[in-house]
């Protein structure tokens, strides 16, 4: 122990400091339970990051984003070693707007007690949904307020009830053009005509960074509608059309890092003591590992009532990679670092739904998937049929276009959506102008775009060979009728993406009828045969190469962790 008076065995003379012995232990609360931890022996300060639910987008067209949860940050917090800490509680997200004007719900909040102090933020705001009428159309207040719905409506005010600092900031302002963006933790949610939802805060205290408390995109007449991301505490957005889905609001998380902390002056003795009994604090740890990221692929839209109905295919799920696969579409390998280890939280996207039939119904779209600071965007959605004005979604690689009728829409979705280095897909296919009896075309896949012309092909995915298995991805959904998925996972016409692997769904042939699901994502990570992977929950899987490098195989969302 630290000394603060001279003794007979060499003792120093120096500052006593409160200490803590806690090995650097992170233990994240992803749903509500009774403790949050129970402390190791020798903890006496913890540090925790509170994130509340994000709240729901609106639904319908011109809609305001989902306010993040609020997002707060405890320090030094004294503890006793060997002790059950209170109640962790889980903000959910809140549900989205079900329909035209409807609002999306506030998130729930998230709190953790110890000893007799609760710590809580606050859920975000709701989105507000358009109304005709230029009074009742402001966004919800919250931990970051929600967006105003379209025709004058101010945001939701962020940061209540106020606290020090500021849990989120306020939702985005509308006119007639557009909803406003949600509120985030680190920024204001756009105004229209700028719908963006307010930026999150990056936080290390995993060992890694991960970005939380994103507000949700506001709505316009095209895109939108994604999910705010499960456990970050983001907003969910608002539909991008009238015949778009407005996006939930993602749940919250509560995180408790137990601290390892000798600050002052300590006898030779006692450094011993401490490193032999395996308390006294580890030097920082560095990993460099390579990873397989894709994305959910997206679904197919649906078919009105007429055999001559066809739709566009789903596009692959964003496909990002290290170390393996084709040279151009390597990244460089992670570094990830941390003291006693490194918890990185690991969220598979799921397929993008079906379009429902009878209404020319776009799919939608996959969801991303997220290793630390990378992220895989969803597949875009296909178009329903007959296309009209219907758009096509864009993502990691795009939607096709549904066919027959109308000429307003004629491009597929753009691929590589947010744009990365290497690009993480491609375009689904286009079509000219309205011609009678014209098909769907296929989704962009990880290497190739689909054709352009009805029932064309889904784009090639890209094989990977970093678990030994040479297994292809992220391949396009088939047009219709007759169009093949493309390699890696893409459902040929009439079919849904295969599962893990980031496939897009096959186009619809003929109406009435709804579309197909896209195939969820993948994780898997490759580390050196020095480290130890585990993962949560059993779900996941660990391995080793032959070579002997260690495997991580995440099919569900979980937790990977690396020492």
């Amino acid at each position: 122990m630290p000394r603060g008076s001279g003794n007979l065995n060499g003792g120093v003379i120096g500052k006593t400091n409160k200490i803590s012995f806690g090995k650097c232990t992170v233990t994240s609360k992803t749903s509500s339970a009774p403790s949050a931890v129970t402390t190791q022996a020798g903890t006496r300060l913890v540090d925790t990051l509170i994130v509340a639910g994000g709240a729901g987008g609106a639904g319908g067209h011109y809609g305001g984003g989902g306010g993040a949860g609020g997002y707060r940050e405890f320090s030094d917090i004294p503890v006793c070693g060997n002790t059950a800490l209170g109640a962790a509680t889980i903000g959910a997200g809140g549900s989205a707007g079900s329909g035209n004007g409807a609002s999306g719900s506030n998130g729930g909040n998230s709190s953790l007690v110890i000893g007799c102090t609760t710590y809580t933020s606050q859920g975000g705001g709701f989105g507000k949904g358009y109304v005709d009428t230029p009074s009742g159309v402001n966004g919800g207040p919250g931990g970051s307020g929600g967006g105003a719905g379209s025709n004058g409506g101010t945001g939701g005010s962020g940061n209540t009830p106020p606290v020090s600092p500021p849990q989120g900031n306020n939702g985005g302002n509308s006119n007639g053009s557009g909803g406003g963006g949600g509120g985030g933790s680190s920024a204001v949610g756009g105004s229209s005509p700028t719908l963006t939802g307010g930026a999150g805060t990056a936080n290390s205290i995993t060992g890694c960074s991960v970005t939380y408390a994103v507000g949700g995109n506001g709505g316009a007449d095209s895109g939108g509608g994604g999910a705010g991301t499960t456990n970050r505490g983001n907003g969910g957005s608002a539909a991008g059309s009238s015949g778009g889905t407005a996006g939930a609001g993602g749940s919250g998380i509560v995180i408790v890092k137990e601290l390892s902390k000798a600050s002052g002056v300590w006898s030779m003795q006692s450094q011993f003591q401490s490193k032999k009994q395996g308390t006294w604090p580890k030097p920082k740890d560095n990993f460099t590992l390579d990873y397989l990221v894709v994305a959910g692929g997206g679904g197919s839209g649906g078919a009105q009532g007429n055999p001559a109905h066809h739709s566009g295919a789903g596009g692959a799920g964003g496909y990002r990679a290290s170390g393996y696969g084709p040279a151009p579409l390597r990244a460089p390998s992670l570094t990830v670092s941390g003291f006693c280890g490194v918890s990185i939280p690991v969220t598979i996207g799921a397929g993008g739904s079906a379009g429902s039939g009878g209404g020319a119904n776009p799919g939608g779209r996959g969801n991303d998937t997220i290793f630390d600071t990378i992220t895989s965007t969803g597949g875009g959605s296909g178009g329903g049929a007959p296309r009209g004005s219907n758009p096509t979604g864009p993502g990691g690689s795009g939607g096709g276009i549904g066919g027959d009728g109308g000429d307003g829409v004629t491009a597929g979705g753009s691929g590589n959506t947010p744009p990365t280095s290497p690009p993480q897909g491609n375009p689904g296919g286009s079509l000219p102008g309205f011609a009678p009896g014209q098909g769907g075309t296929g989704g962009g896949g990880a290497t190739a775009a689909a054709g352009n012309s009805g029932g064309s092909d889904g784009g090639a995915g890209a094989p990977n060979n970093i678990n030994g298995s040479c297994t292809t991805y992220a391949g396009g959904g088939g047009g219709a009728p007759g169009g093949c998925g493309g390699a890696g996972g893409g459902g040929s016409s009439g079919t849904g993406g295969s599962a893990n692997t980031g496939g897009g769904a096959g186009a619809r042939s003929g109406g009435p009828a709804g579309g197909f699901t896209g195939g969820s994502g993948i994780v898997i990570v490759r580390g050196p045969s020095a480290v130890t992977f585990a993962v949560t929950p059993c779900t996941n899987a660990t391995s080793t190469h032959p070579g002997g490098d260690k495997l991580a195989t995440f099919t569900v969302s979980g937790t990977l962790t690396v020492s």
